[in-house]
């Protein structure tokens, strides 16, 4: 019977649709793992194509790309070397299926099948995959792997079976992104699923952006007795080795790297910085512009743009009306100094009026309102796609999830662009990441260290600047009362009754209500951005626009 066995978890970043080159991923990982001495390397869910493909996963020419390069892999493993357990999706008789693929030998030695399919939040997987068996264990050189597809592990039912079929091991290759709690709970349901067995837990993610999602990695390994004796390092793709035993309790894993758990201020940062890094590359944009104003929200964009893709790449344009304070420049210049990106300045007082002059005849014996203000940021936004237009640069949009969630933000204007950070942060969080990034240098940033954000930008009342005096306080509540209300409405989808019964004012929880649920036209609009949350805007957050439910009224 085998003693000793060495598994590896080969934490990649593949590229949705990128057949060979994940599949050139997956040949490095294994030659690392191989130098290593392993016998096994394990990978994450679908890692051949990228996850999550969505309807990709449906053409039959991308179904056949991946069978070819699954068995160009599967007999490569022929050289004696480490197997490979690999995600991919597999058309057979029963449909097409979220699979994990066992390559040994220089042949496809087992499959297993995704049981559990998700079908909420960011996840529609019975649209596009058939449910697998309940799965029986692996034989593999003397271990029987109780193998498991992500969502698998989240119930009992999969582990159960393997169990009771004769798994030693279970191995879970996972497709999980972030949410600012999900460390947590996966290991929660780890652990629930090895005192149910009493078997040792590998566990295995990806890394990296794809679209809103990113994938924190942070692998690890579990023994028996729910210790934790690995876990790689999140936001980086890493081959992590194991060293597992068989005693008289079973398989047992020696200790090895632990890597650190991080704050939810660093996970929220380092998640900004790699969606964005992953979206730029992946969709090959040379850089990023975007709208300087002076003002908090633009300057920490700025900063985890610099971060995530150097600050060569990030052109930052400053575009003063009338309104526009003299503080307002020179934090925006003091910011950019701190980044070392460049700053340009483009005035819009002369559109400002000639618009008002195009649109004399018909406005004539109106008084100016918000309509003038639009068209303030609409130009802006116009100016900034006509810089990405010639230089190439993909347009970084810089509002917030507080501000889209009552749409006090303008349509085609500062809405304009093709990527938010902040779409799922609130704004009080922004002053905390604002503090977090002063204060610390984060892990493979491509920024400075030290302070980025002047202290003035973070301590003055924020305001869009749109006409005189102005603060965003005229129109909102103050931002820890906004935010508090909105976390109830929009994560804890309570009645306004129930907020207000959390100590807010009834009359100002029914007008954020009634700003939240008219301003979703606004938000189908807007761009894709990082997914923080477990209620972020868009595939976890889904209302009609036309909409006639006034019960909370």
């Amino acid at each position: 019977m085998t003693k000793h066995i060495s598994i590896a978890l080969a934490q990649i970043n593949p590229t949705v649709g990128d057949i060979t080159a994940n599949a050139n991923l997956i040949r490095g990982a294994r030659a690392e793992a191989a130098k290593a001495g392993a016998d096994l390397v394990i990978f994450g869910e679908l890692s051949v194509c990228g996850y999550p493909p969505e309807d990709l996963v449906l053409k039959r020419a991308l179904q056949d790309r991946v069978r070819d390069e699954v068995s160009a892999l599967a007999g490569e493993t022929g050289d004696g070397g480490p197997a490979l357990l690999i995600g991919a999706p597999w058309l057979m008789d029963s449909g097409l299926h979220n699979a994990a693929l066992l390559l040994d030998g220089g042949e496809i030695a087992s499959i297993r099948l995704k049981h559990e399919l998700p079908n909420y939040g960011v996840f529609d997987e019975k649209r596009v995959f058939a449910s697998g068996p309940l799965p029986g264990p692996i034989a593999f050189r003397g271990v029987r792997l109780g193998v498991m597809v992500c969502e698998d592990m989240w119930f009992a039912d999969v582990a159960e079976c393997l169990q009771e079929s004769g798994a030693e091991l279970l191995v879970v290759v996972n497709g999980s992104p972030f949410e600012s709690d999900k460390l947590d709970e996966r290991l929660n349901y780890a652990v629930a699923r090895i005192r149910e067995t009493g078997l040792p837990l590998v566990y295995v993610n990806l890394v990296g952006g794809q679209d809103e999602l990113v994938f924190d990695g942070a692998s690890f390994v579990l023994n028996s007795d729910c210790s934790l004796r690995a876990r790689a390092h999140p936001w980086q793709s890493q081959v992590l080795m194991t060293h597992w035993s068989h005693t008289d309790a079973g398989w047992v894993c020696a200790e090895t790297e632990i890597a650190k758990s991080e704050p939810v201020r660093q996970s929220m940062y380092q998640a900004m910085v790699l969606g964005l890094r992953d979206y730029i590359r992946k969709n090959r944009f040379k850089g990023v512009v975007l709208g300087m104003s002076g003002g908090i929200d633009s300057a920490i964009s700025a900063a985890v743009a610099v971060d995530a893709i150097g600050p060569e790449n990030v052109h930052c344009v400053m575009m003063p009306s009338p309104y526009t304070s003299q503080d307002s420049l020179d934090d925006a210049a003091e910011c950019a100094g701190y980044l070392g990106v460049r700053l340009d300045q483009v005035n819009i007082e002369p559109a400002m009026l000639a618009f008002k002059e195009m649109l004399a005849p018909l406005f004539a014996g109106r008084d100016e309102d918000v309509t003038e203000e639009n068209i303030q940021s609409r130009t802006r936004g116009n100016l900034l796609m006509a810089i990405s237009n010639k230089m190439g640069h993909m347009v970084l949009t810089t509002g917030n999830k507080s501000e889209m969630s009552v749409g006090y933000a303008t349509l085609y204007g500062d809405m304009c662009g093709g990527y938010s950070v902040l779409k799922d942060v609130y704004k009080m969080a922004i002053f905390e990441l604002c503090h977090w990034r002063n204060q610390h240098h984060p892990t493979g940033s491509l920024g400075p260290a030290g302070r980025v954000i002047p202290e003035r930008i973070i301590t003055k009342p924020p305001s869009a600047e749109l006409k005189p005096d102005q603060t965003d306080q005229d129109t909102l509540p103050p931002y820890e009362i906004l935010d508090g209300i909105l976390k109830c409405l929009v994560e804890d989808e309570l009645s306004v009754a129930d907020v207000a019964a959390r100590g807010f004012e009834a009359e100002t929880v029914r007008r954020i209500w009634r700003m939240l649920d008219l301003a979703e036209y606004k938000r189908r609009q807007a761009p894709p951005g990082v997914k923080l949350t477990r209620r972020a805007f868009g595939r976890d957050r889904r209302y009609p626009i036309t909409n006639g439910f006034r019960s909370h009224i």
